[in-house]
């Protein structure tokens, strides 16, 4: 009764202490002669094992440094300082970037200038109705290039522009800028008539 409870360790179960030189001479005379064949056959420590205990006496065997027992709240806390490193990291880079690109000056390696936020968009285009008052329709033409079929796309888009002295009829090349909303509808405001219709 005393040997059973001095000693609980029982033959089925492997130990946990177990050492990498227990281990480590049958994987080496194994692995110290690839394809030469030996007398004795190559004994296999974990043979027995099942795998889960295969995996405990795998992990036994390594002699890296390991990392003491944290919580859900050290690791998490891990995470959140390496990932406020990274983005320090990430700045300071963009940081460097951004005053190579300024020494550099404007060239190839810098990207164009982004056109002026107040600068309002301008669009050219045919009108389709003037019936309605100080309001012009305008259909703007679209021609552009696929991006991977290469075939030109026409579309077009219709707005609806501001035309304070009725001026455009139907069929007139006008030009339109952008502008505060006027109405539910209309957006833009006639500059000019570029060309009148025949």
């Amino acid at each position: 009764m005393a040997d059973e409870t001095e000693n609980p360790v029982t033959p089925e179960e492997p130990r946990d202490d177990a050492s990498a030189a227990d281990v480590a001479p049958a994987e080496e005379s194994v692995a110290g002669a690839p394809g030469v064949a030996t007398d004795e056959a190559p004994s296999d420590p974990l043979a027995g094992l099942s795998s889960k205990e295969r995996r405990r006496a795998v992990r036994a065997r390594h002699d890296g440094e390991s990392l003491p027992q944290r919580s859900a709240d050290e690791r998490q806390e891990e995470r959140r300082a390496a990932r406020a490193g990274k983005a320090a990291a990430r700045s300071r880079r963009r940081g460097q970037e951004r005053e190579k690109a300024r020494a550099a000056g404007p060239g190839e390696g810098t990207p164009p200038a982004a056109p002026e936020a107040s600068a309002p968009q301008t669009r050219l285009g045919t009108v389709v109705s003037s019936k309605a008052d100080k309001t012009i329709t305008v259909r703007i033409d679209i021609a552009r290039r696929h991006r991977r079929y290469q075939k030109i796309m026409r579309t077009s888009t219709t707005l609806h522009a501001h035309d304070e002295r009725n001026d455009a009829g139907e069929g007139d090349l006008v030009r339109v800028v952008e502008c505060r909303p006027m109405s539910r509808m209309k957006r833009w405001r006639l500059v000019e008539i570029l060309e009148r219709a025949k």
